[in-house]
């Protein structure tokens, strides 16, 4: 049974007004993961070390110089089907909420699991976040290029 949106509203605003889209169908994650480009995609979740540490490293991430094509979001727990579509898309890395990933071309190249958002700080992981920027995405906020 999924959470009560009057419980995850708030947790769903937290990555929405720092830009994220939402997914919530796999119809809508297909749309997303499909274009050319890089595509940080966010697992959310209810726990402590989402509201803590992933979504605040998200938002700090978002505030680099390099970024994503675009960034979204899932929320595991409510929008099962839409979760179920990424977790199938991310070949090769077990399910895993909160987490984050990095997409390019439709294809996962980088992630960040529980257990290392769990061990880490909010600066830690927009640290881990925008390494993998650095290394996989093109566009510069500064240049536009």
């Amino acid at each position: 049974m999924p959470y009560s949106e009057l419980l995850i509203a708030p947790m769903r605003e937290d990555l929405v007004r720092h830009g994220l889209i939402e997914t919530r169908t796999p119809e809508e994650v297909d749309r997303v993961l499909a274009e050319n480009g890089t595509v940080l995609m966010v697992i959310n979740s209810v726990c402590g070390c989402a509201a803590g540490k992933a979504r605040p490293g998200v938002a700090m991430a978002l505030k680099h110089s390099v970024l994503p094509d675009k960034a979204a979001t899932v929320f595991a727990g409510a929008d099962i089907e839409a979760t179920a579509r990424v977790r199938e898309k991310l070949v090769g890395y077990p399910p895993s909420s909160p987490s984050i990933a990095l997409f390019r071309d439709g294809k996962p190249v980088w992630m960040l699991h529980r257990h290392q958002i769990e061990a880490s700080d909010p600066e830690t992981i927009a640290k881990a976040i925008t390494s993998a920027f650095d290394e996989y995405c093109q566009k510069s906020v500064a240049t536009g290029q």
